[in-house]
């Protein structure tokens, strides 16, 4: 029996993102149990990159290489692999698709040909309440559903969704560590940090959900107490705050505030106050020298430093999915301060070794998010806390902290839980289509149903959709039936027709149209032309039925018409017309070759190009 094929859809596992690394993480474990054949889908990565070819599994780039031009919001799908995806399962043909990506990279999916034919696991991270109305939308649609904290899941679940689950993003637990005492002193003196400066750190991408003013904030009243006290930020100073300006606003001494300087031509780093970008590198003098980034960022041993730079570690946000760096703080024993709200509810809990920074409530415009503003004077409260503790209880606190990212975030732990979700799934038959969608025109309406089940029955069973009473789709057709404005006979005549225009706009393959069971029993009448030619047709269909007793009738015309005709008795079926079936001498075959039809009639006209009287001799 061969592997299954698994397919990871992430960010590129070479990013320097929360889910690259999470992507490298995960690819890496499965890749080295030699359970499976591993594929990846790289968002941010164009199809033919160089870079694609140098990892021990298949990875595809997920953007086009037409992607300057493109429109915008097609960009923006091309970002997140939404243009080469239904390419990339095809050649695959994986027996799981795992997505790792914020919810809105998912948009549409469902409709994808591909979607629920094979074992589809969504693992996205949700922020804020009331939670994403997109990822609402989408919990019916998702039968494996994950979430990336337990703030999110216990949303969910008091709606009823018992199906969305917790699965953490993971972490390379063998990358961070507490450093001994005399290396961690080397480190400080290298850098320029005496032994007596208490050193409070923040690793974080400079967004503005990052809550920069409000710690500023606090420091600056921590450090009227405290005169030894540093604030190291790990960010890039050139995007999202101004953090030089809010510096200057609030009266800090610029020697106060140190960051992270990386080269690109060396790769050394250095930890100093900022003096401006495109430094020269004390260390190959070239000018490449600036404030870490995704782009040109410290290693993963050189971030572990960093970290053993730190006397306490402080990550105030507005919200998040996840925020690697505290796990990644706490696993060098750092005691870890964080906002208690969305992700950072687990990350502060007594449990996790970590301390609880209060917040006011505001929200945001346009999504009316709540949003979490952490108080300056809380942040202020827990750096005093954690300065007037003695080593032996920052200890104790510390080594908490490690044990339960090892519990909870190790890569072994969650590969273990991906391992399981793979083995769960069945393999895909190979007689499976992924490049068509199968919508069911010929659903009988269902009967005895109240309103409410009948929107559902008909999303399940003619459009292969799923809903609930939270879908928006359900809500309209709901209201509508309620009020009157429509019966249960009209929305199903609605869900047919939508059925066949879908059905329509992939290649016409009468193979899969008809089927074999009414097979030399079939009469067709082709009309390509206006509704009259339709009105025209109607009236002569019962005497083709005479002529032809023992056949099903299918008319084939554009699906704008079907309703001008479908309810007439003697018609079997409508079929859509293309250009491709013009000439009915396709249709009924010729000499010892079989068509489709015995009998293909093209009514409309009858010239040199279209000879419609032949009917196989008959």
């Amino acid at each position: 029996m061969r592997k299954k094929r698994v397919l990871i859809h992430s960010n590129f596992c070479k990013a320097f993102t929360g889910f690259g690394k999470n992507s490298k993480n995960i690819l890496k474990y499965l890749y080295k149990t030699g359970k499976y054949d591993i594929f990846e889908a790289a968002n941010m990565r164009m199809e033919k990159d160089d870079s694609l070819n140098y990892l021990p599994w298949k990875c595809y780039g997920g953007v086009p290489e037409n992607y300057h031009q493109l429109p915008q919001d097609e960009k923006r799908k091309a970002g997140y692999g939404a243009l080469k995806i239904d390419e990339i399962v095809n050649e695959v043909r994986p027996d799981i698709y795992i997505g790792a990506e914020d919810i809105w990279a998912f948009t549409n999916f469902h409709h994808k040909p591909w979607w629920n034919k094979i074992k589809c696991m969504v693992w996205t991270t949700l922020d804020s309440l009331p939670i994403l109305p997109q990822a609402i939308e989408y919990a019916p649609k998702i039968k494996d559903y994950y979430v990336w904290s337990s703030f999110a899941e216990k949303a969910f679940k008091e709606m009823g969704y018992n199906h969305v689950k917790t699965l953490r993003g993971s972490l390379d637990t063998s990358l961070f560590f507490k450093l001994k005492e005399e290396e961690r002193s080397n480190l400080r003196k290298f850098h320029g940090i005496k032994e007596e400066d208490f050193i409070i750190g923040f690793v974080f991408r400079n967004q503005l959900r990052k809550s920069v003013p409000n710690l500023l904030d606090g420091f600056k009243i921590f450090k009227e107490e405290q005169p030894n006290a540093k604030l190291l930020l790990h960010t890039h100073w050139d995007e999202g705050w101004d953090i030089n300006r809010l510096i200057e606003e609030k009266g800090i001494n610029r020697s106060d505030i140190l960051t992270t300087y990386f080269c690109s031509s060396c790769n050394r780093y250095k930890i100093s106050p900022f003096v401006g970008q495109k430094q020269n590198c004390p260390f190959c003098r070239e000018e490449t020298f600036n404030t870490t980034n995704t782009k040109d960022g410290v290693s993963e041993e050189q971030l572990n430093e960093v970290y053993n730079l730190m006397d306490v570690y402080c990550h105030p946000f507005t919200s998040g999915g996840q925020e690697i760096p505290i796990q990644e703080a706490k696993l060098t024993e750092l005691i870890t301060l964080v906002t208690n709200y969305s992700c950072g509810e687990d990350s502060c809990s007594p449990e996790s070794g970590g301390l609880a920074l209060d917040w006011n409530e505001y929200r945001e415009p346009g999504t009316q998010f709540i949003k979490a503003s952490t108080d300056p004077k809380s942040i202020y409260e827990k750096l005093k806390m954690v300065y007037n503790m003695s080593d032996k209880e920052r200890g104790s606190l510390g080594k908490k902290s490690r044990q339960w990212v090892f519990d909870n975030f190790c890569v072994e732990v969650i590969g273990k839980k991906i391992e399981s979700i793979i083995d769960e799934a069945a393999f895909l038959d190979d007689s499976v289509d992924l490049k068509n969608n199968n919508y069911n025109d010929l659903y009988p309406m269902p009967t005895n149903l109240d309103n409410g089940d009948f929107v559902i029955n008909l999303y399940e069973n003619i459009l292969n959709d799923y809903v609930d009473h939270r879908t928006e789709g359900y809500k309209k057709w709901v209201g509508d039936l309620d009020s009157g404005k429509i019966n249960q006979n009209q929305l199903y005549n609605h869900f047919i027709m939508t059925a066949r225009k879908q059905n329509a706009q992939k290649p016409l393959a009468f193979e899969d149209v008809l089927g074999g069971s009414d097979k030399g029993k079939r009469v067709a009448v082709i009309i390509p032309g206006e509704a009259t030619d339709i009105l025209f047709i109607n009236s002569l269909l019962k005497n083709l039925q005479r002529k032809h007793k023992e056949h099903n009738i299918y008319v084939i015309t554009k699906p704008e018409y079907f309703e001008y005709i479908e309810d007439n008795k003697y018609v079997f079926k409508c079929l859509p017309y293309s250009d491709s079936i013009e000439n009915p001498i396709s249709m009924e075959g010729f000499g010892e070759n079989d068509g489709y039809f015995e009998a293909a009639y093209y009514p409309a006209t009858t010239t040199q190009k279209i000879p419609c009287y032949i009917h196989n001799g008959k």
